[in-house]
């Protein structure tokens, strides 16, 4: 008897299998992710959980920072430097970057030769603040809506 695989595993295999998408931050076209959705494969509605590949010369997002929720980065291969707040710092296989809400802005950036290959995971509230300093500009999302304003 075969017993059917529970909804909530994906296996190393399905995961392997699995198409990345590709997207663009909007406010950063050098921002180019390829991003597998294993949250959303599992049903998960409070948590977004991606492994994502950053090819050489992009970067995660926007520089950036949650005033409410909090994210993280778990390097699995690949090197590259985080920006947070005014530091730079070298990062690669099994480095942890943690983000709290209302913590400092922060990027990744791939500057290797290879592919940069991260476990990253944040909350999906209904109601957040997102400051990019950079860009001098202030995101309020309130459900699907969706405002930047000048800081």
């Amino acid at each position: 008897m075969t017993l059917k695989q529970p909804s909530q595993l994906l296996t190393a295999v399905d995961i392997e299998a699995m198409s990345a998408s590709i997207s663009v931050h909007d406010l950063n076209p050098n921002a180019v992710r390829h991003k597998k959705s294993l949250g959303d494969s599992v049903g998960l509605t409070q948590l977004g959980v991606y492994i994502i590949t950053i090819m050489p010369g992009h970067e995660s997002s926007e520089y950036h920072r949650h005033l409410y929720e909090e994210e993280f980065a778990y390097v699995l291969s690949g090197r590259g430097e985080a920006q947070i707040g005014e530091q730079v710092c070298s990062i690669g296989p099994g480095d942890f970057l943690g983000f709290a809400r209302r913590g400092p802005a922060h990027v990744m950036v791939n500057t290797g030769s290879e592919p940069l290959v991260c476990l990253v995971s944040g909350q999906r509230l209904e109601h957040d603040v997102c400051d990019y300093p950079r860009k001098g500009l202030r995101l309020y999302i309130a459900g699907e809506n969706e405002v930047h304003v000048k800081l």
